[in-house]
């Protein structure tokens, strides 16, 4: 188990005149990574082969099949146009 008690990087520069340059520094001024968002939608059995599109925020139904892959779809598809 790894606690991260060390350092993979020197902190202390080759030479006198090199600048410090650890990663940990240079990464504060770079933008943060793209980071996925959480779904807004979520396929849930409501029944014997049958399925509700739910949106996680407000509970609501927004939709229904009775196929999951039809089901799936549609939640990608409410993802991408939301």
């Amino acid at each position: 188990m790894c606690m991260l008690t060390h350092f993979a990087y020197p902190l202390v520069p080759d030479s006198e005149t090199a600048p410090i340059s650890h990663p940990a520094l240079l990464r504060r001024h770079e933008p943060l990574p793209d980071v996925p968002t959480r779904p807004r939608f979520q396929v849930v059995m409501a029944g014997i082969a049958f399925f509700h599109i739910k949106e996680i925020s407000t509970g609501y139904v927004r939709g229904f099949r009775a196929n999951h892959n039809e089901a799936c779809a549609l939640t990608r598809f409410l993802e991408s146009h939301s």
